[in-house]
């Protein structure tokens, strides 16, 4: 999603958010990801406003102070940039892919089961399996953060019986060009 983004030809434009989409987004960001509203006043203060970047292929970057926090692609999920996921990793439910994985994950690669359901991959138990559609961290063996964000394709009891295709489709990773992108 972000591999050839640049800012000054990409983006279309920045508005401020109304107040009352504002509202919107903070409640859905609270039912969609693992977090207390004093966590979010942290990442963001109520008082702050956010703004709008519009970018080409229908996503939507939302920066405080021109630091990007989140973006949204059409009218899906909320995805955390990989500097906030950084700093509350636990955010989202993890993933982690095997060593071998790494290589690809880290080229813009989408996560193939096997190297989800590997000895050194893992994956929620069945008691807290997630469905499909759900945003995840993207942990790599034997390393302490993210290295990338994806959407799961199918649910982690599927991945597990499957065993083949694509399991997460990766949307955000280290050294793509958001990751780059400091300010906005």
């Amino acid at each position: 999603m972000f591999k050839k983004f640049q800012p000054s030809s990409d983006v279309s434009g920045q508005v401020s958010v109304k107040s009352s989409v504002q509202r919107a987004i903070r409640s859905s960001l609270l039912s969609q990801w693992k977090i207390s509203p004093e966590t979010l006043e942290q990442i963001w203060p109520k008082k702050e406003s956010l703004t709008l970047a519009k970018c080409r292929d229908h996503i939507s970057i939302y920066t405080l102070h021109g630091e990007p926090l989140f973006f949204q692609h059409f009218d899906g999920p909320f995805f955390p940039t990989l500097r906030l996921l950084h700093k509350y990793p636990y955010i989202l439910p993890m993933v982690r892919v095997d060593r071998g994985a790494i290589r690809f994950l880290l080229a813009g690669a989408h996560m193939m089961c096997p190297g989800l359901t590997s000895a050194g991959g893992y994956l929620p138990p069945a008691d807290a399996a997630l469905p499909a559609n759900t945003p995840v961290a993207i942990h790599a063996e034997g390393k302490e953060h993210a290295a990338g964000i994806g959407l799961t394709k199918m649910s982690t009891e599927d991945i597990r019986k499957v065993n083949k295709g694509v399991g997460v489709e990766t949307v955000t990773y280290l050294g793509d060009d958001l990751w780059k992108m400091q300010q906005l």
